[in-house]
């Protein structure tokens, strides 16, 4: 009787989950038509001297009238009359006092690659109360958080959903996330590819919907753009952020930046 009483009652017990049923949800794909325009976003121009690529309106915040503008040249940087090279440690010095505990606005010109403006970023990660980047087509700008290499690590090791960050390469933007990377056309290549030797702005934009309506409570996401990636195009691919004026899909952006030359990684 007990034997029978026992079989009896593992049968009551209901069956575990099964494993299949924990997996995350999957990524949306650009490949299967679902990147619908988000917003604004949708409100595009053909360019026709590139037909593949749909020129993307930049979007953004206005730009801060109070902040102290830093302009871009090179390794140097000029605030006003004045002209720093924050490679130079008693230079870098002088900045961090000028722009200590002040907004500053980072205005990039054509030819500033990532890797030459590394010690400058730092000086205003550890100095400024806050950094804009200015956009080199419009009148609008970016505030961002600044963080080195360790920086971002320490980021990505955060327990928290989404971790969103696009990768810009030379061949185009991957999106990656905290369960992997959003698809695009071709498995093996990025999630936006360059098309006609141009950015595809509106396609970022699109994907970069997609993967907020996938990641609702996701407020931040970080650019990781490569060392000799133009500033410029930097800034340009943050305007993909925005649906409209005003309007970030992501409440906080982050840019990653080499570290400095002669310092530990980390700071």
């Amino acid at each position: 009787m007990l034997l029978v009483a026992v079989g009896t009652g593992c049968r009551d017990e209901k069956p575990a989950e099964p494993l299949q049923s924990l997996k995350p949800e999957p990524l949306p794909s650009l490949a299967s038509g679902s990147g619908a325009p988000v917003g604004d976003a949708g409100a595009v121009a053909r360019d026709e001297s590139a037909p593949s690529v749909e020129l993307a309106p930049v979007y953004g915040e206005a730009v801060p009238e109070e902040a102290l503008r830093l302009e871009l040249a090179g390794e140097q940087v000029r605030l006003g009359q004045e002209s720093f090279e924050a490679g130079r440690p008693a230079e870098a010095a002088r900045l961090a006092e000028r722009v200590k505990d002040r907004e500053v606005l980072l205005v990039p010109d054509a030819d500033t690659y990532l890797v030459q403006v590394s010690e400058l970023l730092r000086v205003l990660r550890d100095s400024a109360k806050a950094v804009w980047l200015k956009h080199p087509d419009g009148p609008v700008a970016y505030p961002v958080v600044l963080r080195d290499e360790a920086g971002f690590r320490a980021w990505l090791e955060e327990v928290a959903a989404g971790k969103l960050r696009i990768i810009q390469r030379s061949d185009g933007f991957e999106l990656m996330t905290s369960v992997g990377k959003l698809p695009g056309p071709d498995a093996n290549g990025p999630s936006v590819p360059v098309r006609g030797g141009r950015q595809d702005l509106a396609t970022l934009r699109r994907a970069l919907g997609l993967l907020k309506r996938r990641f609702k409570t996701s407020e931040d996401i970080c650019l990781v753009p490569s060392f000799g990636t133009e500033v410029a195009q930097a800034v340009r691919a943050l305007g993909a952020v925005y649906t409209a004026n005003g309007e970030p899909l992501f409440e906080t952006l982050c840019l990653i930046y080499p570290t400095p030359r002669g310092v530990k990684d980390g700071g």
